[in-house]
């Protein structure tokens, strides 16, 4: 079985990261939009509005998954917060610890830019994700999280 790295993606990651982000919007139900998914991340790479991890097999470099954090702040401790707002293994390449790796990188780079922690959210069915975060140290908080749709 090939082995897996994980390095910080670039603008020339682009095609392989479009393509697990395409994946992973299908996961949460949205139709497919590979020049969309294009678009949108060479605008967050553009204006360097987001940090992505990327796991490729290394010996085919194959995209095998990302995760993504946008930076965001405490107005209270006055500090930093990566709120990681998405996380993709694709299904061949599941259950091989990638997800885990993934998380201990945006740990390594939330500890290198001093920031308070890393925040997340998921469903409140996805189990598997649940044990996953909650084995790495993720504790689940007091506050309810509300959101106001703007957009249709």
């Amino acid at each position: 079985m090939n082995q897996i790295k994980i390095t910080q993606a670039t603008i020339h990651d682009l095609e392989d990261v479009a393509q697990l982000f395409d994946q992973y919007r299908i996961f949460y139900e949205q139709k497919s939009d590979l020049e969309g998914a294009k678009q949108f991340l060479y605008e967050r790479f553009e204006h360097q509005e987001s940090v992505i991890f990327l796991a490729r097999e290394q010996e085919e470099g194959a995209p095998a998954g990302f995760t993504q954090l946008y930076p965001i702040f405490s107005s209270v401790s006055m500090e930093r917060v990566w709120l990681l707002n998405d996380l993709y293994v694709n299904e061949k390449f599941r259950g091989r610890g990638i997800a885990q790796g993934l998380l201990e990188s945006a740990k390594s780079f939330a500890q290198k830019t001093n920031a308070k922690g890393i925040e997340l959210a998921t469903a409140k069915d996805n189990y598997s994700a649940q044990r996953i975060y909650e084995a790495l140290g993720y504790e689940k908080d007091d506050f309810f999280h509300y959101f106001l749709s703007i957009s249709s």
